[in-house]
């Protein structure tokens, strides 16, 4: 018997009906004798009509009260869910992440978890219950209700897997795994059995959206086995894992991610001199702009070219910034591009295998795709190539390292 922490996303209980296939699954493992603590976030589209409605009120809306808004669509999903499992004989009771005291920091929309209390949760579960949590949500020293933003309702599940020292967390999606690349991209992508933590990490914060960086990293700080499945089909799904040994065997990659929401700036004929680099990123900085990849190239003219990406929605907040900073350092000029898309290969096995980059070079030099920058890690290369070329090099790469090939030749 072992217990299990299972999160639900906003489409997984996105009507009754879904909400009544879900109490059957959760039904499901109880019946085989194991310990179910179930994860909900809002019901699909419910958070985004209850900020409407505070923005309708007010254009900036005070983050406590946002809080206390948005909160509530993961205390009806609780509440439904708990009734449909008593409805089929399976004893269940909902809890708001204030009733657990999921403890959080004060910042509100985007707090973070501090300590979980467990011990309403175990209690119920030595009389036999189901434990449904609302994902999402905490509540400060103060007792005021906190949210956790962007994510939230993974980073919840696995804090409570962590917790509770839980034998696994699933996260149930619209996707039955983690895949080598999208299959709307690549029809021959492939669903990994395994993945480490560290590859799963990297492909997340490069672009693959199966699952939030921050709950990733708290699975990874924890050691909680995270498994990825499919809501509405039964499959094994795919197990995030610290182990590394047995996915040696494995492709040196293990999958490519993407991303088109990039944009590249670059200041020109800027005074080759010490400091130069923070003259430039200090000011991006502070206007709170995240930068990616950099490239720095010295000309004979003592002068140096300063290339940088950021997300495509801070181009122009960030192309004003390096206006007026190249009239300050007396640069040449500040040139950008929204055209541009970030192409990376992830896997461990690169640690033990040399020629990797030249290997991706390769591949995108047959298909005569040009490299604009380059950006390596111990188990990641990235690169920035024109958008428009973008699926064809994920295509060439992805046959390159042999990630279509089938199960048995590639694993």
């Amino acid at each position: 018997m072992a217990l299990i922490v299972q999160k639900f996303g906003g489409t997984s209980v996105g009507t009754v009906e879904r909400i009544q296939q879900v109490a059957e699954k959760v039904k499901k493992f109880r019946a085989e004798g194991h310990d179910i603590v179930v994860v909900v976030s809002a019901m699909s589209g419910e958070t985004n009509r209850l900020i409407g409605l505070a923005t309708q009120i007010s254009e900036q809306p005070s983050p406590r009260e946002l809080d206390v808004i948005v909160s509530t669509g993961e205390q009806v999903t609780i509440g439904l869910l708990a009734m449909a499992l008593i409805e089929r004989g399976v004893p269940a009771v909902s809890y708001t992440g204030n009733q657990v005291r999921i403890l959080t920091d004060d910042s509100h929309t985007k707090a973070r978890i501090q300590q979980i209390d467990d011990q309403r949760i175990r209690a119920d579960l030595k009389q036999g219950r189901v434990v449904v949590v609302a994902g999402f949500q905490g509540v400060d020293e103060q007792g005021n209700i906190t949210t956790l933003g962007r994510g939230g309702s993974d980073t919840t599940g696995v804090a409570l897997a962590a917790a509770l020292k839980a034998d696994e967390c699933q996260i149930y999606t619209d996707v039955d795994g983690v895949y080598t690349t999208d299959p709307r991209v690549v029809a021959q992508a492939r669903r990994l059995e395994k993945i480490t933590f560290e590859e799963m990490l990297e492909m997340a914060s490069l672009g693959s959206k199966v699952l939030q960086i921050r709950a990733v990293e708290f699975a990874g700080k924890y050691n909680v086995p995270l498994r990825v499945l499919h809501s509405f089909q039964e499959g094994p799904g795919t197990l995030i894992t610290i182990d590394e040994e047995e996915t040696m065997e494995q492709p040196i990659i293990s999958g490519i991610a993407f991303n088109r929401d990039e944009a590249k700036l670059t200041i020109r004929g800027v005074p080759d001199t010490p400091g130069v680099a923070f003259k430039i990123l200090g000011p991006v900085s502070a206007a709170n702009i995240e930068v990616d990849m950099i490239v720095q190239n010295v000309s004979h003219d003592n002068t140096t070219d300063f290339t940088f990406t950021v997300h495509r929605n801070e181009y122009v907040k960030a192309q004003q910034v390096l206006e007026a900073t190249a009239q300050e350092i007396g640069a040449r000029e500040v040139i950008g591009d929204t055209k541009i898309a970030k192409v990376s290969i992830v896997g461990v096995g690169m640690r033990s295998h040399a020629g990797v980059a030249s290997r991706m070079f390769e591949a995108l030099a047959k298909e005569s795709i040009n490299i604009q920058m380059i950006s390596t890690s111990e188990i990641k290369v990235s690169v920035v190539i024109e958008e428009k070329y973008l699926e064809l090099a994920v295509r060439a790469l992805h046959t390159a390292f042999e990630l279509d090939a089938s199960n048995s030749q590639a694993e």
